[in-house]
Order: structure tokens, then C-alpha cells, then sequence
């Protein structure tokens, strides 16, 4: 049975995107609404919130440290999202875009170095996903949506 590593390959796409997109928004951008919530700046937070939870839960694995049953996600994340959001949005804009990159780099290069069997999709039982790219996608979708062009500069509201 072949190992699937496509989760490498998918990260490093997202990871470029997210990199293209904290290139080319200007301080007023990332301070932009993405919805109620969340502006552009604090959703890249939030990415980087949860790469963060990945990236401890792959020191775990690289470690030999076994996982405990606090280590899997709850079934309702909205009280965790809901907790940090305010200390997220604390955080200059600029500098929550650039750590959301530095996260993302590091768990994707640790993920990429770990036995893919010790993580989901490749073992079900695992609690990281090491598909980083699914959830960047979502949230990179609703900030380009929020600004109002897919992949490309934003046009003036």
C-alpha cells in the first residue's frame, strides 16, 4: 500500500498563496473586514493558531512523545476560535501576517519530514492532520473574496 505524501505538495501551494497575499496587501487591507468577526489580519492569525497546533503536535511525533486524549480537537472549535480571536486582533497587522508565514514554514517543513503513517489522512487515529492546505484554502478564499479579487491585487471599494 503506497504512502500518500500529497499533503506536501498541497501545503507548499497554500503556503505560496499566503505569501503572495501578505506581499500584496497594504496596512489598510489587512485591517479590512473578512466578515463580522475577523479582519484579513486576524484571520491570518487564526491560520497561524491552528499551524501552531500542528506544529506542537508534530514536535510530539518527532519527539516519540505519544499523543493524549487532550490532544485530539474538540468536535466544536467556535469557543477556541472565539477565545482568541481578541488576543489575535491585538497583534499589529503586519506582524500577525508575518508570523502566520513563519508558522506556516515551519510546520510545513516539519510536517513534511515526519512519517506520514503517524498522521491523519494516512492514520485516522492521529490527531494532526498533516493537510495544512485545506484550511489555509478555506480561509486565503474568504480574504480574497472579502477583498474583492481572487489571487490578485484588491480593487478600490
Amino acid at each position: 500500500m503506497a504512502i500518500d505524501r500529497s499533503y506536501v505538495e498541497e501545503n507548499a501551494r497554500e503556503l505560496e498563496r499566503m505569501r503572495a497575499l501578505v506581499e500584496r496587501v497594504g496596512e489598510d487591507e489587512l485591517q479590512a473586514p473578512v466578515n463580522p468577526h475577523w479582519t484579513v489580519a486576524g484571520v491570518l492569525g487564526h491560520i497561524a493558531f491552528w499551524d501552531g497546533r500542528a506544529l506542537t503536535l508534530g514536535r510530539k511525533i518527532e519527539q516519540g512523545v505519544p499523543f493524549s486524549p487532550s490532544d485530539r480537537e474538540p468536535e466544536d472549535v467556535d469557543w477556541i476560535n472565539d477565545a482568541s480571536r481578541p488576543l489575535i486582533h491585538a497583534i499589529e497587522p503586519r506582524e500577525v501576517a508575518r508570523l502566520a508565514l513563519r508558522v506556516a514554514e515551519e510546520t510545513d517543513g516539519l510536517v513534511a519530514s515526519l512519517p506520514p503513517d503517524r498522521m491523519y489522512p494516512n492514520n485516522d487515529a492521529s490527531p494532526l492532520n498533516a493537510l495544512r492546505a485545506a484550511h489555509r484554502s478555506e480561509h486565503l478564499d474568504d480574504i480574497e473574496s472579502a477583498l474583492g479579487t481572487p489571487g490578485g491585487p484588491s480593487r478600490p471599494s
